[in-house]
């Protein structure tokens, strides 16, 4: 089956964002993962096959997981709902774009989301590392306080924090996300939705960790959006805990003081930083072997954490 870059149904168009195309159907939303992939915050012109089910799948994995304590935006993600909400918004023949849609699109609720990323982590990795660096917390002898919280002096790169953490950040149009303190969350949300968003966090963060070690994998940090429905009840919502908005480690290769192997795009970011692109559009174009280790990581992720054998 070949790889969806870009969808075009004849519905309004919601939103297209870096990897999925929304549309309107009825009161509902449609959101479709397609395969392509970002890297650096530009969209390369290379998608990578199935990646879009994969996140797809995931996402409807963890979501069904934690639903009995966890409200989510997921309506439906089988191919005969979605169906049956085309044909309500007008389309006679959705079987036209089965081949295209199946696995990859989920039914969900709107929500009117909150303006902060959620992100929880329980390993020192990513822009916290950077950012633990910049600090000198390597050579510190007193904790290294950032963004409001506390962490021990001379830890290494992907070192298991005390206990995980909650680290919002600001929702970046263009560019990075920006991580930002509790106390800032609190004054975009106010106290009680920073408290429970923080609280939510951790819980799904603290959960999905302790499942994912059963099945070899390490969950170094995730990021969630969560939104308020029509009922004003908070849900989560958009991609849970996939390989876009985590990082998973293979347990068995785990060792601190360096980066770690992941079921992600860094594979792809290793590549371009190795050819020199300078991180502006337009991208380079990867070559088949980079796309077929990707995508199989994309896969493993998904057979790991899900027991499914393929997508």
């Amino acid at each position: 089956m070949a790889p969806l870059f870009e969808t075009n149904l004849p519905l309004p168009l919601y939103a297209r964002g870096k990897v999925r195309d929304t549309y309107q159907v009825g009161d509902h939303l449609l959101m479709i993962a397609t395969d392509r992939l970002s890297a650096f915050d530009v969209v390369l012109p290379t998608p990578i096959p199935d990646k879009g089910r994969v996140l797809t799948q995931l996402s409807v994995f963890w979501f069904r997981k934690f639903e009995a304590w966890m409200p989510h935006h997921l309506i439906s993600a089988e191919w005969h709902d979605v169906a049956q909400a085309l044909r309500e918004a007008g389309i006679a023949a959705p079987e036209q774009y089965r081949e295209q849609l199946e696995g990859r699109s989920m039914l969900v609720k709107r929500a009117e989301p909150f303006p902060i990323e959620c992100v929880a982590r329980g390993y020192l990795a990513g822009s916290l590392w950077k950012e633990y660096r910049a600090a000198g917390g390597e050579r510190a002898e007193a904790p290294v306080v950032l963004h409001g919280i506390s962490l021990p002096p001379r830890l290494r790169e992907s070192d298991a924090l005390p206990e995980p953490i909650f680290t919002p950040a600001t929702k970046a149009r263009t560019g990075h996300d920006e991580n930002i303190s509790f106390e800032q969350a609190t004054a975009l949300v106010g106290a009680e939705v920073a408290t429970l968003l923080r609280d939510y966090t951790l819980r799904l963060y603290r959960e999905a960790h302790e499942y994912a070690r059963t099945r070899g994998i390490l969950l170094a940090d995730t990021k969630f959006e969560f939104g308020k429905d029509a009922r004003g009840q908070i849900i989560l919502i958009d991609e849970a805990l996939t390989p876009d908005s985590s990082r998973f480690w293979d347990a068995t290769h785990y060792a601190p003081g360096r980066p770690q192997p992941s079921f992600d795009k860094q594979f792809v970011r290793d590549y371009l930083e190795s050819i020199g692109w300078n991180k502006q559009p337009p991208a380079p174009a990867l070559p088949p072997e980079i796309v077929e280790q990707t995508a199989a990581r994309y896969r493993e992720a998904l057979r790991r954490l899900t027991g499914q054998p393929q997508v």
